[in-house]
Protein backbone atom coordinates (compact mmCIF):
# COMPACT_ATOMS: atom_id res chain seq x y z
CA UNK A 1 0.00 0.00 0.00
CA UNK A 2 1.32 3.43 -0.97
CA UNK A 3 0.82 6.43 1.32
CA UNK A 4 0.32 9.50 -0.79
CA UNK A 5 -0.03 13.24 -0.34
CA UNK A 6 -1.62 15.22 -3.18
CA UNK A 7 -1.67 18.99 -2.86
CA UNK A 8 -4.57 20.90 -4.39
CA UNK A 9 -6.77 17.80 -4.40
CA UNK A 10 -10.23 18.95 -3.35
CA UNK A 11 -11.27 19.17 -7.02
CA UNK A 12 -10.02 18.76 -10.57
CA UNK A 13 -7.22 16.41 -11.51
CA UNK A 14 -5.90 16.31 -7.93
CA UNK A 15 -9.23 14.97 -6.69
CA UNK A 16 -9.38 12.45 -9.52
CA UNK A 17 -5.85 11.20 -8.79
CA UNK A 18 -6.77 10.76 -5.12
CA UNK A 19 -9.87 8.78 -6.04
CA UNK A 20 -7.94 6.50 -8.38
CA UNK A 21 -5.31 5.77 -5.74
CA UNK A 22 -7.99 4.96 -3.17
CA UNK A 23 -9.78 2.56 -5.52
CA UNK A 24 -6.48 0.72 -5.90
CA UNK A 25 -6.11 0.34 -2.13
CA UNK A 26 -3.66 3.19 -1.44
CA UNK A 27 -4.14 5.71 1.37
CA UNK A 28 -4.23 9.40 0.44
CA UNK A 29 -3.99 12.76 2.19
CA UNK A 30 -5.90 15.42 0.26
CA UNK A 31 -5.35 19.13 0.77
CA UNK A 32 -7.04 22.43 0.04
CA UNK A 33 -7.12 26.02 1.21
CA UNK A 34 -10.41 25.88 3.13
CA UNK A 35 -11.74 23.44 5.69
CA UNK A 36 -15.13 23.24 3.97
CA UNK A 37 -13.53 22.20 0.68
CA UNK A 38 -11.33 19.62 2.40
CA UNK A 39 -14.21 18.14 4.41
CA UNK A 40 -16.39 17.90 1.29
CA UNK A 41 -13.62 16.18 -0.68
CA UNK A 42 -12.96 13.65 2.07
CA UNK A 43 -16.65 12.76 2.28
CA UNK A 44 -16.90 12.26 -1.48
CA UNK A 45 -13.69 10.24 -1.63
CA UNK A 46 -14.26 7.95 1.35
CA UNK A 47 -16.59 5.51 -0.51
CA UNK A 48 -13.86 4.93 -3.11
CA UNK A 49 -11.37 3.50 -0.60
CA UNK A 50 -10.70 -0.24 -0.84
CA UNK A 51 -8.43 -2.80 0.76
CA UNK A 52 -7.89 -0.96 4.02
CA UNK A 53 -7.00 2.35 2.35
CA UNK A 54 -8.04 5.56 4.07
CA UNK A 55 -8.45 9.19 3.03
CA UNK A 56 -7.34 12.07 5.24
CA UNK A 57 -7.86 15.78 4.72
CA UNK A 58 -5.69 18.75 5.66
CA UNK A 59 -6.07 22.47 5.18
CA UNK A 60 -2.89 24.03 3.87
CA UNK A 61 -1.69 27.09 1.99
CA UNK A 62 1.17 25.76 -0.11
CA UNK A 63 2.66 29.25 -0.43
CA UNK A 64 3.49 29.10 3.28
CA UNK A 65 6.57 26.92 3.84
CA UNK A 66 5.74 26.37 7.51
CA UNK A 67 2.30 25.01 6.62
CA UNK A 68 3.81 22.63 4.08
CA UNK A 69 6.20 21.35 6.77
CA UNK A 70 3.23 20.76 9.07
CA UNK A 71 1.43 18.93 6.26
CA UNK A 72 4.26 16.42 6.02
CA UNK A 73 4.21 15.78 9.77
CA UNK A 74 0.42 15.50 9.89
CA UNK A 75 0.32 13.09 6.95
CA UNK A 76 3.04 10.91 8.45
CA UNK A 77 1.16 10.80 11.75
CA UNK A 78 -2.12 9.93 10.02
CA UNK A 79 -0.84 7.29 7.60
CA UNK A 80 2.32 6.03 9.29
CA UNK A 81 4.53 7.52 6.60
CA UNK A 82 4.54 9.13 3.15
CA UNK A 83 6.18 7.46 0.15
CA UNK A 84 4.39 9.29 -2.68
CA UNK A 85 4.01 13.08 -2.89
CA UNK A 86 2.31 14.88 -5.78
CA UNK A 87 2.70 18.65 -6.09
CA UNK A 88 -0.52 19.45 -7.93
CA UNK A 89 -1.72 22.71 -6.36
CA UNK A 90 -1.82 25.43 -8.99
CA UNK A 91 -3.70 28.47 -10.22
CA UNK A 92 -4.36 29.53 -13.83
CA UNK A 93 -5.58 32.92 -15.01
CA UNK A 94 -5.18 32.75 -18.76
CA UNK A 95 -7.65 35.12 -20.40
CA UNK A 96 -5.59 38.34 -20.47
CA UNK A 97 -2.30 39.48 -22.02
CA UNK A 98 0.65 39.83 -19.66
CA UNK A 99 0.37 43.61 -19.27
CA UNK A 100 -3.36 43.36 -18.48
CA UNK A 101 -3.02 40.59 -15.90
CA UNK A 102 -3.76 42.02 -12.45
CA UNK A 103 -1.01 42.20 -9.86
CA UNK A 104 -3.02 39.91 -7.60
CA UNK A 105 -3.39 37.28 -10.34
CA UNK A 106 0.34 37.47 -11.10
CA UNK A 107 1.22 37.08 -7.43
CA UNK A 108 -1.20 34.18 -6.94
CA UNK A 109 0.07 32.23 -9.95
CA UNK A 110 3.75 32.76 -9.17
CA UNK A 111 3.50 31.96 -5.47
CA UNK A 112 1.13 29.00 -5.80
CA UNK A 113 2.58 27.39 -8.90
CA UNK A 114 6.25 28.07 -8.24
CA UNK A 115 6.76 28.52 -4.50
CA UNK A 116 4.15 25.91 -3.62
CA UNK A 117 5.91 23.30 -5.74
CA UNK A 118 9.39 24.28 -4.53
CA UNK A 119 8.33 24.14 -0.88
CA UNK A 120 6.52 20.83 -1.39
CA UNK A 121 9.51 19.34 -3.15
CA UNK A 122 11.92 20.42 -0.42
CA UNK A 123 9.75 18.99 2.33
CA UNK A 124 9.04 15.74 0.50
CA UNK A 125 12.64 15.04 -0.52
CA UNK A 126 13.98 15.80 2.96
CA UNK A 127 11.30 13.69 4.63
CA UNK A 128 11.62 10.75 2.25
CA UNK A 129 15.39 10.77 2.48
CA UNK A 130 15.20 10.58 6.26
CA UNK A 131 12.58 7.82 6.06
CA UNK A 132 14.52 5.68 3.60
CA UNK A 133 12.96 6.58 0.27
CA UNK A 134 9.94 7.62 -1.73
CA UNK A 135 8.76 9.23 -4.93
CA UNK A 136 7.83 12.81 -5.82
CA UNK A 137 5.91 13.99 -8.87
CA UNK A 138 5.43 17.60 -9.95
CA UNK A 139 2.39 18.35 -12.12
CA UNK A 140 3.24 20.65 -15.01
CA UNK A 141 0.86 22.36 -17.42
CA UNK A 142 0.43 24.48 -20.51
CA UNK A 143 3.63 26.26 -21.47
CA UNK A 144 6.00 23.88 -19.71
CA UNK A 145 7.18 22.82 -23.17
CA UNK A 146 8.17 26.38 -24.06
CA UNK A 147 5.35 26.99 -26.52
CA UNK A 148 3.79 30.46 -26.45
CA UNK A 149 0.02 30.63 -26.21
CA UNK A 150 -2.17 33.78 -26.18
CA UNK A 151 -3.24 34.88 -22.70
CA UNK A 152 -1.01 32.36 -20.95
CA UNK A 153 2.18 34.37 -20.60
CA UNK A 154 2.46 34.48 -16.81
CA UNK A 155 0.98 31.04 -16.19
CA UNK A 156 3.17 29.43 -18.85
CA UNK A 157 6.26 31.09 -17.38
CA UNK A 158 5.59 29.44 -14.03
CA UNK A 159 5.10 26.03 -15.63
CA UNK A 160 8.18 26.41 -17.82
CA UNK A 161 10.11 27.26 -14.68
CA UNK A 162 8.77 24.17 -12.93
CA UNK A 163 10.00 22.00 -15.78
CA UNK A 164 13.51 23.40 -15.27
CA UNK A 165 13.21 23.10 -11.49
CA UNK A 166 12.07 19.47 -11.67
CA UNK A 167 14.85 18.52 -14.08
CA UNK A 168 17.39 20.05 -11.71
CA UNK A 169 15.91 18.18 -8.75
CA UNK A 170 16.07 14.92 -10.70
CA UNK A 171 19.82 15.37 -11.07
CA UNK A 172 20.26 16.29 -7.40
CA UNK A 173 18.55 13.14 -6.09
CA UNK A 174 20.30 10.82 -8.53
CA UNK A 175 21.81 7.91 -6.63
CA UNK A 176 19.68 8.47 -3.53
CA UNK A 177 16.63 6.60 -2.23
CA UNK A 178 14.29 9.28 -3.60
CA UNK A 179 12.96 9.44 -7.15
CA UNK A 180 11.58 12.58 -8.81
CA UNK A 181 9.33 12.79 -11.86
CA UNK A 182 6.90 15.05 -13.65
CA UNK A 183 3.35 14.71 -14.93
CA UNK A 184 1.87 16.50 -17.95
CA UNK A 185 -1.88 15.81 -17.80
CA UNK A 186 -2.85 17.48 -21.08
CA UNK A 187 -5.81 19.80 -21.62
CA UNK A 188 -8.37 18.76 -19.03
CA UNK A 189 -11.79 20.27 -18.41
CA UNK A 190 -11.62 21.11 -14.71
CA UNK A 191 -13.40 23.65 -12.52
CA UNK A 192 -10.56 26.06 -13.24
CA UNK A 193 -10.82 25.47 -16.99
CA UNK A 194 -14.55 26.13 -16.88
CA UNK A 195 -13.98 29.33 -14.91
CA UNK A 196 -11.56 30.53 -17.57
CA UNK A 197 -13.98 29.51 -20.33
CA UNK A 198 -16.79 31.49 -18.72
CA UNK A 199 -14.56 34.57 -18.73
CA UNK A 200 -13.84 34.24 -22.45
CA UNK A 201 -16.94 32.77 -24.17
CA UNK A 202 -16.05 34.26 -27.56
CA UNK A 203 -12.68 32.55 -27.52
CA UNK A 204 -14.26 29.21 -26.60
CA UNK A 205 -16.80 29.57 -29.42
CA UNK A 206 -14.04 30.41 -31.90
CA UNK A 207 -11.90 27.43 -30.86
CA UNK A 208 -14.72 24.98 -30.17
CA UNK A 209 -13.77 22.51 -32.92
CA UNK A 210 -10.14 22.38 -31.79
CA UNK A 211 -11.09 22.15 -28.11
CA UNK A 212 -13.38 19.21 -28.80
CA UNK A 213 -10.43 17.42 -30.37
CA UNK A 214 -7.77 18.19 -27.77
CA UNK A 215 -9.65 18.44 -24.47
CA UNK A 216 -10.31 15.46 -22.23
CA UNK A 217 -12.45 14.70 -19.21
CA UNK A 218 -10.57 14.38 -15.93
CA UNK A 219 -12.10 10.99 -15.16
CA UNK A 220 -10.77 9.60 -18.44
CA UNK A 221 -7.19 10.68 -17.87
CA UNK A 222 -6.68 10.09 -14.13
CA UNK A 223 -6.61 6.26 -14.31
CA UNK A 224 -3.80 6.33 -16.88
CA UNK A 225 -1.74 8.82 -14.87
CA UNK A 226 -2.12 6.87 -11.63
CA UNK A 227 -1.25 3.58 -13.33
CA UNK A 228 1.92 5.14 -14.72
CA UNK A 229 2.86 6.70 -11.37
CA UNK A 230 2.48 3.43 -9.51
CA UNK A 231 4.48 1.56 -12.15
CA UNK A 232 7.30 4.13 -12.23
CA UNK A 233 10.66 2.87 -11.03
CA UNK A 234 12.97 5.35 -12.76
CA UNK A 235 14.25 8.65 -11.45
CA UNK A 236 13.39 11.38 -13.92
CA UNK A 237 10.28 9.66 -15.26
CA UNK A 238 8.13 12.02 -17.36
CA UNK A 239 4.49 10.92 -17.58
CA UNK A 240 2.46 12.63 -20.30
CA UNK A 241 -1.10 12.10 -21.45
CA UNK A 242 -1.25 14.27 -24.57
CA UNK A 243 1.76 12.76 -26.33
CA UNK A 244 2.53 13.44 -29.99
CA UNK A 245 1.15 10.03 -30.87
CA UNK A 246 -2.09 10.51 -28.96
CA UNK A 247 -2.53 14.00 -30.38
CA UNK A 248 -2.04 12.68 -33.91
CA UNK A 249 -4.67 10.00 -33.35
CA UNK A 250 -7.08 12.63 -32.04
CA UNK A 251 -6.85 14.51 -35.32
CA UNK A 252 -6.90 11.42 -37.53
CA UNK A 253 -9.85 9.84 -35.73
CA UNK A 254 -11.85 12.67 -34.08
CA UNK A 255 -14.09 11.62 -31.22
CA UNK A 256 -17.79 11.53 -32.06
CA UNK A 257 -19.12 13.02 -28.83
CA UNK A 258 -19.16 16.74 -28.04
CA UNK A 259 -16.71 17.03 -25.12
CA UNK A 260 -17.84 20.51 -24.13
CA UNK A 261 -21.55 19.62 -24.17
CA UNK A 262 -21.22 17.72 -20.88
CA UNK A 263 -20.55 21.06 -19.21
CA UNK A 264 -23.29 23.02 -20.89
CA UNK A 265 -20.93 24.75 -23.32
Amino acid sequence: MRKAVITGSTKGIGFALARELLTRGHSVAVTGRTQDAVDDAVERLRPAATGGAAVHGFTVDVTDAAQVEKLWSAAVDAMGGVDLWVNNAGVANTTRPIVETSLEDVRTMVTTNMLGTVYGSQVAVRGMTAAGGGQLFNVLGGGSDGRIRPGMGVYSATKRGLDSFTRALVKEVEGTSVRVGQISPGILITDGWLREAAAAPEQVAKQRKMLNILCDHVDEVAPYLVERMLASTRNGDAIAWLTTGRMTRKFLVPRKDDVLARYGL
